[in-house]
């Protein structure tokens, strides 16, 4: 019995000290693991701040999609991004709800509640997946990680290191800690690659739907937002049936996650993947691009001058362009609508909305080549102007500064440059005698012209032209009269000075921009008065014959009230040592012609002489595209003529009477300054207000010191002279024999200084000697 106590006793020491041994074993055991797992965790930590401290830094530009900038129409419509990505940035508040839903229901639907910046449950399964490879063979990134690694890093799988993964996942953490949701979730919406160089969620809208975010439907959406996990495969166009299984999972996700009801969730899936979509479109950029090119160099030009960068900028820029314009100008340049004499003549051609300065359209030449943002012509090709340059640079002043009348008497004789043995011809080699301004105008003599600078002098008329943005040299020589340097644009803007009754706006390619801050600078000309009225009025009224009865009766339109100017030039003596048998042909040909809703400037001839003259159709070329073109857009314009202001009277004259009088029977009409018209038509200089009769730059006329530049710059408001101008009013209406007598002596004065400027540029006047 007691040995039988004792072995029970034993029987139990052995047991617990099994027992104590096998716990002693296991604390040491859990002791272990806790050891390991610390030393696994600050292993990791110590991994992860090494790997962190090289992390690249990351700003709110780089979120911001990568600087892309868009182009846009007067109309909101999306044209083309600028740079090598497609994108069209769409702020927060245009990103709709129902996207949103779909992009966090699908890449992470913990978005919202994750406060890291990284997901640790679903960093713990994806651990699983990768725990036998130095490699990140499937990841747990939130969007937010998604977003730094569009960002900053490749997204080459080769690329999907621990080392990049913890940088990323630093990064997101710093993001996460910088921005609210809705920023990061606006950033991440517009960097996503979506396939055709589209980058962003509202580019694919537009390029697969034609539509904005907030147009889509909800199987259009969830097609958009699922397409960043794989763009190519999930194309619409190439793999319909993924892309279908693809915004099919979106959808599943949405309704688990209590975004759309089961009744939205049926008749989405059941939509066509088809429905809405465009046509394909692989080359409509380029084709776009190709007609736009010029317009859009001349935008990015214009952009770049107001010291953006348009490329790096990520700019919202709304630019004139009417895209019906520009094609119709495009195309009746290149098929055949108008004819050339050869393949190789050039046209450079410009179309300007007078009352605004807006570039409807211009034309950079024929048969362009598909190199983008070659050579404009319509802007850089500054070639001599011929004879379109007289009613800027000659009679326009003439009216302006000396209250010269259409009536104004000039003689067409044999003329030689002052102070030189250079003779001045004609285009036709004749000499027409005593003739009016008119008349000279209209057919375009060229000694009446070079007389008439000679009297305003070349310093005035200089700062006449600059101010209607064509720079002339005040130091130029007098056969600058029949032809100084300007592209179409240039000649274009000055023209809408006269068809705005004397008021200029610059001529501007950038309505608007906006940048990413939200801010919008407009840059619409206000106008300024260059000329007065009464200026502007007249030169148009001799304008109107040039295209009834004068050289540009090629650009006549039936019935439509419209005024222009023809313009050739003719070649060198050194030009015709190299080509004799260009002799009878001219080397430019000009026309500018306008109506009160459009100016249209067009020059044409060819970029090297080698090429060919301009002969027979070729030599009214510049007219036939002003006519065809200036058809199309006046279609639905209203066609409205130009009223005579109060500060012009007109009456017929007896022909070729000096000074003029008044016809009882017959004679011209003809049109003069109130107060400088001669007896017998009404004539007070007090019956009119003349506070929009002055230039804004009045004070300066005889300095040239003012460019548009700088009068642009003021106030267009012309009320600003009025009490400058109140003691000169009462002056000037005091009596018509003061004014005459004023006129004389600064016609006198000016005659004067113009003898003084008469020996500049003597080759420039052997050049000219003969343009039209």
């Amino acid at each position: 019995m007691a040995d039988n106590n004792n072995m029970k006793r034993e029987s139990r020491r052995d047991y617990h000290g099994r027992r104590s041994s096998g716990n002693h074993l296991w604390m040491k055991i859990i002791k272990w693991i806790f050891l390991i797992v610390l030393l696994v965790v600050v292993s990791g930590i110590g991994l992860f701040a090494f790997y962190a401290k090289d992390a690249p830094n990351i700003s709110q530009d780089q979120l911001q999609s990568g600087g892309t900038s868009g182009l846009y129409t007067n109309d909101g419509k999306f044209l083309l991004s600028l740079g090598s990505e497609k994108r069209i940035y769409v702020k927060n508040k245009d990103i709709p709800q129902q996207l949103k839903d779909a992009v966090v229901s699908v890449e992470d639907k913990r978005f919202y509640k994750d406060h890291l910046g990284v997901d640790p449950i679903r960093i713990a399964g994806s651990m699983l997946t990768n725990a036998k490879s130095n490699s990140i063979a499937a990841g747990g990134s939130t969007i937010t990680q998604q977003l730094v690694k569009l960002t900053v890093f490749s997204t080459a799988a080769s690329q999907r290191t621990l080392k990049r993964k913890a940088q990323e996942a630093w990064l997101a953490m710093k993001v996460q800690h910088e921005f609210s949701k809705d920023q990061i979730l606006e950033f991440y919406i517009n960097k996503v690659f979506m396939n055709y160089g589209n980058y962003g969620m509202g580019t694919a809208a537009n390029y697969y739907y034609n539509k904005t975010l907030k147009q889509l439907d909800l199987a259009q959406t969830a097609l958009i937002a699922g397409m960043p996990n794989a763009p190519v495969a999930y194309d619409p166009y190439l793999y319909p049936q993924k892309a279908r299984y693809r915004r099919n999972i979106v959808l599943k996700t949405m309704l688990e996650n209590d975004k759309i009801t089961k009744s939205q969730y049926n008749q989405a899936i059941n939509e066509p993947i088809t429905k809405g979509l465009r046509p394909r479109h692989s080359n409509n950029e380029s084709k776009i691009r190709k007609i736009d090119d010029p317009y859009i160099k001349e935008a990015i030009s214009e952009v770049k001058s107001k010291g953006f960068d348009p490329y790096n900028d990520n700019l919202k820029i709304t630019i004139n362009i009417d895209q019906k314009a520009q094609k119709k100008l495009y195309k009746l340049a290149n098929n055949g609508s108008v004819p050339f004499t050869n393949d190789k003549m050039q046209v450079g051609a410009t179309v300007v909305d007078p009352n605004n300065g807006h570039v409807v359209a211009i034309l950079g030449g024929r048969h362009l080549p598909s190199v983008q943002l070659g050579l404009d012509r319509a802007v850089q090709t500054g070639r001599s102007t011929g004879s379109s340059i007289k009613p800027v640079l000659d009679y326009g002043p003439a009216i302006q500064y000396l209250n010269w009348s259409t009536a104004k008497m000039i003689d067409d004789s044999k003329y030689v440059y002052p102070g030189t043995n250079i003779q001045l011809y004609d285009w036709d080699n004749k000499y027409d005698g005593m003739m009016t301004m008119r008349k000279a105008l209209e057919q375009s003599r060229n000694v009446p012209a070079v007389k008439t600078l000679a009297e305003v002098g070349v310093k005035r008329a200089s700062a006449f032209a600059r101010r209607m943005g064509v720079n002339v040299p005040a130091s130029s020589g007098l056969s600058v009269a029949i032809g100084a340097n300007a592209s179409s644009l240039q000649m274009a803007g000055a023209y809408s000075a006269f068809a705005t009754m004397g008021i200029y706006h610059k001529p501007q390619f950038v309505s608007k921009i906006e940048t990413p801050d939200g801010l919008t600078r407009n840059y619409d000309s206000n106008g300024v008065r260059v000329m007065k009225k009464s200026t502007a009025y007249m030169i148009t009224d001799m304008l109107k014959g040039v295209i009834k009865r004068g050289s540009g009766t090629s650009a006549k339109i039936a019935n439509l009230h419209q005024a222009g100017k023809t313009g050739t030039v003719k070649y060198s003596d050194e030009d015709l040592a190299k080509y004799p048998g260009y002799n009878s042909t001219p080397k430019d040909s000009w026309f500018v012609g306008y109506t009160r809703s459009y100016v249209m400037g067009v020059w044409t001839g060819y970029d090297n002489l080698k090429d060919g003259t301009i002969s027979g159709v070729g030599q009214q070329s510049a007219q036939l595209l002003y006519k065809s073109m200036m058809t199309y857009l006046m279609r639905n314009k209203q066609n409205l003529d130009w009223k005579q202001p109060k500060s012009v009277v007109g009456a017929r004259i007896v022909n070729n009477s000096n000074p003029p009088e008044v016809a009882t029977s017959g004679g011209t009409w003809q049109l003069f300054v109130r107060g400088h018209a001669p007896a017998g038509i009404g004539n007070s200089a007090t019956s009119y207000d003349e506070d929009d009769e002055e230039t804004d730059t009045n004070s300066s006329d005889s300095t040239g010191t003012n460019s548009p530049a700088t009068a642009e710059s003021r106030s267009s408001s012309t009320s600003e002279n009025g009490s400058t101008n109140q003691s000169s009013r009462s002056q000037r209406a005091s009596s018509q024999q003061s004014r005459t007598q004023s006129s004389a002596s600064s016609q006198a004065q000016s005659s004067a200084t113009s003898r003084s400027e008469n020996n500049n540029d003597q080759r420039e006047q052997e050049n000219s000697s003969s343009n039209d």
